[in-house]
């Protein structure tokens, strides 16, 4: 669950394992001994990862028996933009690499995938996947260069136990900022420390945060016009999520004294039962029960207030070098270990026996079905829960009336450039809202004009 939330808040903490794992492979369309077919995969989780890499390589190890034409070659990592087209280039690149939802498009433009339309026209599961994460691999003719395999939006995550002190219902999340801003004026006024509202401002996960924050406002971070990107977040709606912040900040005092937070400070807040309410996506959760000593009775998540929210994921996608044989055996692997709906109970069953959250709408359960898989993966996850479904209730349910957007392009230079306003607003109570959009503007525009 963890390694989610670690590789969506910063991807500088998620590429040292590909790059160290990449040297030294073998070419993309060299034979296996016997005539098999050899692939190499990313996506084996690092031994530090100690439960996910059991259950990765468990799953290797049954695919290759129930397919002994296929040999599974398994790299650690996942993805780093920034060594990729040199990888792809000098031949290092694997058959079956895994992106971020924001890598595709640039990589479908520069014909860095291979074009899987007529091979997975007999995979039934296709048909299942949500459309709208099936068209983030999709290019503008409607090719198909890649498979969806987990998501995430982000939401209200709450303490519960927190909302009933304050007299609040927790069964029912706030659904619109003046309530949220109700709800953290009752929280903190518990006393002793409570803090009824956080929010992030440094290590780039500030900038994520607003770019949340402006979505959910019903604005984007930045508008393609042609060729060229330019931003589009200085405006009234992405202001008035800042004049929020404000308030809370310095007129109500709901947010605490110090600032400067990034996510593992909420978390540690939350399992401390200091922390009212913060955006997150629900892999939070496990991070705060396993790591700050919380209890899954305490929490719940809603759906994001406002019209949208901040869509993420991952996928994967196959060397346009590959065979037409590996490719063939990249997509028998891809649909069996992370897609077969006839394979959901046992993914299920592998996070059970590890003693492993089910309930959560994330991995081995994540939001991407649509139809009859979606409604079985949803009675196996009743069926199987082991910690109180019904706090994530309102979060499904809600998101199914808000806008999905994928985070900007360039996204971590932008997050840098935003980081500094939300810590004007969180640190200076006389910050002109106005003069740091516009300064932010500025230097989004330099970011982006980096786009090819």
């Amino acid at each position: 669950m963890q390694r989610t939330l670690t590789r969506r808040a910063t991807l500088l903490v998620a590429v040292t394992a590909l790059g160290l794992s990449a040297c030294g492979s073998e070419s993309s369309n060299q034979p296996a001994p016997g005539g098999k077919v050899a692939i190499t995969v990313t996506g084996q989780p690092p031994s530090s990862q100690a439960i996910e890499r059991k259950i990765f390589d468990a799953d290797v190890a049954e695919f290759e028996k129930l397919n002994p034409d296929i040999d599974i070659v398994p790299h650690e990592g996942f993805m780093d933009p920034k060594t990729f087209s040199a990888k792809l280039a000098g031949g290092q690149l694997e058959d079956v690499y895994y992106v971020y939802f924001t890598d595709p498009a640039n990589i479908i433009a520069r014909r860095q995938a291979a074009d899987i339309t007529e091979h997975i026209k007999d995979m039934p599961v296709v048909k299942q996947l949500q459309p709208a994460l099936l068209d983030i691999f999709k290019d503008k003719g409607g090719k198909i260069y890649g498979l969806p395999t987990a998501n995430y939006s982000m939401g209200l995550l709450y303490n519960r136990t927190l909302f009933t002190k304050a007299g609040l219902d927790p069964d029912k999340p706030p659904t619109s900022w003046d309530q949220v801003r109700d709800a953290a004026k009752k929280i903190s006024a518990l006393g002793n420390g409570t803090i009824g509202f956080a929010d992030l401002s440094k290590n780039n996960q500030g900038g994520w945060h607003l770019v949340t924050w402006a979505y959910a406002m019903g604005s984007q971070i930045a508008r393609q016009d042609g060729e060229k990107w330019t931003a589009d977040f200085n405006n009234a709606k992405v202001k008035q999520a800042l004049q929020l912040l404000k308030d809370m900040r310095w007129t109500d005092n709901t947010m605490g004294d110090k600032q400067l937070l990034e996510v593992t400070d909420a978390q540690r807040l939350m399992g401390a039962g200091q922390l009212g309410m913060y955006l997150a996506a629900p892999d939070n959760i496990p991070v705060v029960v396993k790591e700050f000593k919380g209890r899954y009775e305490d929490y719940g998540i809603g759906a994001l207030p406002g019209t949208g929210t901040l869509l993420g994921g991952e996928g994967y996608m196959i060397n346009p070098k590959a065979t037409p044989e590996k490719i063939k055996a990249g997509l028998k692997w891809i649909d069996w270990k992370y897609l077969d709906p006839n394979r959901i109970e046992q993914r299920i069953n592998q996070y059970v026996a590890e003693q492993q959250p089910i309930g959560l709408p994330a991995i081995p359960t994540p939001d991407i079905y649509t139809g009859d898989t979606r409604a079985k993966q949803a009675e196996l996850k009743t069926k199987y829960a082991n910690v109180p479904e019904k706090n994530f209730a309102s979060y499904l349910a809600g998101n199914t009336t808000l806008k999905g957007n994928l985070e900007p392009p360039n996204a971590q230079q932008v997050y840098a450039v935003l980081d500094n306003v939300m810590q004007g607003v969180l640190t200076n109570k006389d910050a002109n809202i106005d003069q740091l959009l516009s300064d932010a503007e500025a230097k989004v525009n330099s970011a982006l004009a980096q786009v090819k």
